[in-house]
């Protein structure tokens, strides 16, 4: 397989780019690819079987089960950090290392349905909270110490929503690609 194939499976839909500028217009579509995810992902999801979820999307990656659980892990971290910034004065906040926490036997072995269900009433917060916030709340910040970055809520939603987007690609990547209906 050659580099560019494997890019393509790691990044079916490209690698996030924040927009030049953050336009109201940009902001609620964001929220809104974020409110509709988890009905997204249970219809792309929801009926696949045992081996189909076993499956990694790309040869070393993450099996599509691994995927699902990682979505609920990151996205309730995104809550959490977003409730952080909007309740701190610029929050250093606690990173993970999603790989191990994909490896741990809940990731591995318990049915998606679990998963499913709490980024329902998870996106439905995160959009409702999204939506009420002001342009000077947009802005708040937090710190990750991985790379002492400075992120803006702003450009978390926009981060999120594109997080969501490419991990379904990878499930209608290999679904396509395995010719599962």
């Amino acid at each position: 397989m050659e580099n560019l194939d494997l890019e393509k499976l790691k990044y079916p839909i490209g690698k996030f780019i924040a927009p030049k500028m953050y336009s109201s217009d940009y902001i609620l579509a964001k929220i809104e690819e974020i409110e509709s995810f988890p009905e997204r992902l249970k219809k792309e999801s929801g009926d696949l079987n045992n081996d189909q979820l076993i499956t990694p999307y790309r040869p070393g990656g993450w099996t599509v089960r691994q995927v699902i659980h990682h979505c609920a892990e990151s996205h309730m971290n995104c809550f959490i950090r977003i409730k952080w910034t909007l309740t701190e004065n610029n929050p250093v906040i606690k990173p993970y290392d999603e790989n191990l926490w994909s490896a741990l036997p809940d990731n591995l072995h318990m049915p998606i349905e679990s998963s499913l269900a709490l980024l329902e009433g998870l996106h439905a917060r995160l959009a409702f909270l999204m939506k009420s916030l002001s342009e000077t709340e947009l802005e708040k910040s937090f710190i990750h110490p991985e790379n002492n970055s400075e992120y803006k809520i702003k450009e978390i939603i926009g981060l999120y929503a594109w997080h969501g987007n490419h991990h379904l690609a990878h499930i209608t990547s290999l679904k396509k690609y395995k010719n599962w209906k």
